[in-house]
């Protein structure tokens, strides 16, 4: 999110702007339409420094009216949005200034929460693959593989079938068993790794 920061592990003591790159797009889309970036065509030119955080994409600006020459119980945008927009700016209330704590106890702390986080994350989403690959295969999936079965064949049509469902509970199809029938047997996932095969055939 965009915002006022201190952060001495990327900007050392110096109060930085971290502007959220989509919003201030859409704010030099909406009130300029010079349809330039708007961080090098503008802020850079009107006296504005980009700080890199690091290696991470993200940056903060520094400069005049924004982070320097101004009262920090008094911030607002008003600069950089006239330096974007071409327009005054009109923002009455005031920004807080978020401090990021770099001691080791805030930076095990931090590192800790991100872990349990992305973790969480991580667990839901092998979830939902294992989930998926459990769904039976939808009615219009049973529908495609059955016109691609006349097309192909049965003996395109077994080759494949045997890939899609290896490493699974699913068996190949018998002898005198129907493609259509065998076909209900799939799950969602091998139904589509099936599909993909026999089009690309």
């Amino acid at each position: 999110m965009s915002g006022f920061a201190r952060d001495t592990k990327y900007y050392g003591d110096r109060l930085v702007y971290e502007p959220l790159e989509s919003k201030w797009s859409r704010y030099h889309a909406t009130h300029c339409g010079c349809e330039q970036d708007w961080l090098t065509a503008h802020a850079v030119p009107a006296g504005f420094t980009v700080l890199p955080r690091g290696k991470t994409g993200y940056y903060g600006l520094v400069g005049p009216g924004l982070t320097e020459g101004v009262d920090e119980s008094a911030l607002t945008t008003n600069a950089l949005w006239e330096a974007v927009t071409g327009k005054p700016g009109t923002q009455t209330s005031y920004e807080r200034v978020y401090v990021t704590c770099r001691s080791p106890e805030a930076e095990a702390e931090r590192k800790a929460a991100n872990d349990e986080h992305y973790g969480r994350i991580r667990e839901e989403s092998a979830k939902r693959k294992a989930a998926a690959k459990q769904e039976p295969a939808t009615p219009a999936q049973l529908k495609y593989l059955s016109s691609l079965a006349e097309k192909v064949g049965k003996e395109r049509f077994d080759a494949e079938f045997v890939k899609a469902v290896k490493g699974t509970d699913i068996k190949p199809r018998a002898p005198r068993e129907r493609t259509t029938t065998a076909a209900k047997r799939l799950t969602k996932a091998a139904a589509r790794k099936l599909i993909s095969a026999l089009v690309d055939s």
